[in-house]
């Protein structure tokens, strides 16, 4: 017969190897990124960006705030991307007037585009535009932080369906939002 000793050393055996084996199982599925997680955003999350960061004062603080550099010249794609955004800013609906849509404009842009459209218009600074030439499309928190980005869309088609994630994201993002 089996020892209380023996059957002792075999149940805490156990008991540790079934607490040990998931968290070991845990680490090593995590250290060869093995692990894909989910995310429900559509954009590109930004890191740590913010208007201070690039030497700029906020358009519109306690606001959130669109972002898109309107180019030297305003092409069909260009057309289409103002259409989105005013079209996106409606689609918001009651929470239309906690989201402003800001076009930067530098001294080459194409500002004959803007006319039939009331976007505000501000002057971005050097690292702003620069970044912008890259993400055409960028959300602003009320903090004035960078949050998420959306890259050039070629074709109309595309740039629906950009548009509606962009209003998706918005909306999740108001949602969660305490502040502006």
């Amino acid at each position: 017969m089996n020892s209380p000793k023996k059957n002792g050393k075999k149940t805490l055996i156990l008991l540790l190897l079934a607490f040990v084996l998931p968290v070991m199982a845990a680490k090593i599925v995590l250290s060869f990124d093995l692990y894909q997680g989910g995310a429900t955003n559509k954009g590109q999350l930004l890191d740590s960006i913010s208007y201070t960061n690039l030497a700029m004062a906020n358009p519109q603080p306690q606001e959130w705030q669109l972002l898109y550099q309107l180019p030297s010249h305003c092409d069909a794609i260009c057309e289409d991307r103002l259409y989105i955004l005013q079209q996106s800013h409606v689609a918001l609906g009651r929470n239309q007037d906690r989201v402003h849509t800001i076009i930067m404009v530098n001294q080459h842009s194409d500002t004959a585009a803007l006319t039939g459209f009331d976007f505000v218009t501000a002057a971005p600074s050097k690292q702003l535009s620069k970044l912008l030439n890259q993400q055409e499309l960028v959300i602003v928190d009320p903090l004035g932080s960078l949050v998420m980005s959306y890259p050039i869309a070629e074709d109309h088609q595309a740039q629906i369906m950009q548009g509606k994630a962009l209003v998706a994201d918005l909306r999740k993002l108001l949602k969660l939002s305490r502040i502006g």
